[in-house]
């Protein structure tokens, strides 16, 4: 049974995190779009689309695959320290997403900048 309940809040948490960084990343993110997108609003709104669903894909691949990941926990003790470190990974995954996105994002505003400058 306790590992039923740390299945479950493993799934819930990494779910339930993933979703609120791809929505911050999508509703956030559609200012720094447009901008690289000279302003086309149709363009820049497309591709955060498509880096939600491809953010959203990934990173649910990862939760399901680590779910099998680890020598299960026997202990109430070892129960927390597992969720602990795979809501860690899954949590550092999502961050490294981010900021490669955002470096994404930023090269492609200074190539929309230096053509304009030119």
């Amino acid at each position: 049974m306790m590992l039923v309940a740390f299945y479950t809040a493993y799934t819930v948490l990494s779910v339930a995190f993933t979703f609120w960084v791809g929505r911050n990343l999508f509703k956030n993110g559609r200012v720094f779009l447009i901008d690289s997108f000279h302003s086309d609003e149709k363009k820049a709104d497309a591709v955060n689309q498509l880096l939600l669903v491809g953010f959203y894909l990934v990173n649910f691949g990862l939760v399901s695959l680590f779910l099998s990941v680890g020598t299960k926990p026997t202990t109430e003790i070892e129960v927390f320290e597992f969720l602990a470190s795979k809501i860690g990974i899954v949590l550092v995954v999502l961050g490294g997403m981010h900021f490669f996105n955002m470096r994404n994002i930023s090269n492609m505003r200074s190539k929309a900048h230096r053509k304009i400058e030119k």
